[in-house]
């Protein structure tokens, strides 16, 4: 029997774009869900583009104060996709409200939000995923799947980047509806918040924590002026942020990201080296997920020498993960299907009682990672992250 599931999202955004379509889709995709989520409510401050946006994705209603969105009688779900400064409050209201919360990343502004908002959703009991949808895409979970199975052996190295280049004039204004990554008091860092954070879980997913790091920013452009205000005032976000790691497991990490890569528009690859194999992956390029296989898992086996070299695998397989519930094999998938993908997963962990990752907590591994980058480009030296473990 299906169960109706009202959702009530916040901010109109492109994440509140992604959102809203996973809702609408998920039941098409994954019919085998007992949940039927409802865009009941959609809530942002400037009524005119919120009515606007309702119009075209369908929701029943809208709200311009937060407030009265959690205090309804008639809303099950609260969706973050407003502002990184506006995560905490939204949260911690709407888990004493008995509402599920789900949140775009990053978790919070810095590591003291992230844990009271934890704690205020583990205190309600109610359930609750951050968006780290990346994890969600075929390739990058088959590359779990390979770890976990121990094909690419004892980890050696692990090396991330996540490179664009949208900020590099020196007119692009900060602050304001579109630019609020560029403003530290909204986003509360620059690409280490937006791009690293990314990096730092997908990281954590397959390779296990990072528990110590090294790093170095850089603010290319120290003046901009704010959209708000028309005034010139100092950057004070990362424009480019580049750090080392070590993991619990010994195996060492490197991590660049900027927005100053000239060519580069979305360009997050990763790359895990083991002593059994390696995996790379590029999310410009999402269907191929690239794996070295030089030894069998479980065995000392070594792969035929006429045989080694890397291989290219094409994940559109019905037996490659997610892909049973979209199109037959060698037809791909996009940015879009990893939200609904990741909706899935959550209300699948709901109905089975085996919450989806990441949770509120996993995120705050994260958020841990990210302040000790942050606190270590300050003080130059190698800076303890407090990760002890990683829900996976």
């Amino acid at each position: 029997m299906s169960k109706p599931l009202n959702v009530a999202v916040i901010g109109y955004g492109f994440m509140g774009k992604a959102h809203a379509n996973a809702y609408k889709k998920v039941n098409n995709f994954y019919p085998e869900l007992e949940y039927r989520p409802n865009l009941s409510c959609l809530c942002a401050r400037d009524a005119d583009k919120a009515k606007s946006f309702a119009d075209t994705w369908g929701f029943d209603s809208i709200e311009t104060d937060w407030r009265k969105v959690i205090e309804r009688d008639d809303i099950d779900v609260i969706d973050i996709c407003s502002p990184n400064n506006t995560h905490h409050d939204l949260a911690i209201a709407a888990a004493e409200a008995g509402k599920w919360v789900l949140c775009e990343k990053p978790l919070s502004m810095d590591t003291a939000e992230a844990e009271r908002m934890t704690a205020a959703l583990e205190k309600s009991g109610q359930p609750n995923m951050v968006w780290f949808n990346y994890r969600r895409v075929p390739s990058i979970a088959l590359a779990r799947q390979l770890v976990e199975e121990g094909r690419t052996g004892k980890p050696f190295h692990y090396r991330a980047t996540y490179l664009q280049d949208w900020t590099i004039a020196e007119d692009v204004p900060q602050g304001g509806q579109t630019l609020w990554r560029l403003d530290a008091a909204v986003a509360g860092s620059g690409v280490t918040g937006d791009l690293l954070a990314h990096s730092i879980d997908t990281a954590m997913w397959l390779n296990g924590p990072i528990v110590r790091v090294v790093a170095d920013t850089e603010t290319f452009v120290k003046q901009r002026v704010h959209q708000e205000t028309g005034k010139s005032q100092a950057v004070s976000i990362d424009d480019a942020c580049m750090f080392l790691a070590r993991f619990a497991n010994g195996s060492m990490g490197t991590f660049e990201s900027t927005r100053y890569a000239r060519g580069r528009k979305n360009y997050n690859t990763f790359e895990l080296n083991g002593a059994d194999g390696s995996l790379h992956f590029d999310l410009e390029d999402p269907q191929y997920l690239d794996f070295y296989e030089h030894k069998k898992p479980g065995s000392d086996q070594k792969v035929e020498d006429h045989l080694t070299g890397w291989r290219r695998i094409h994940t559109t397989n019905f037996e490659h993960p997610y892909m049973d519930h979209w199109w037959v094999p060698g037809c791909t998938i996009g940015y879009e299907h990893t939200f609904v993908n990741a909706l899935a997963d959550f209300l699948a962990g709901v109905e089975s009682g085996k919450p989806a990752q990441p949770d509120f907590r996993s995120a705050l591994q994260t958020q841990k990672v990210c302040d000790a980058v942050l606190a270590s480009a300050r003080s130059g030296q190698w800076t303890e992250t407090g990760v002890e473990s990683f829900e996976a």
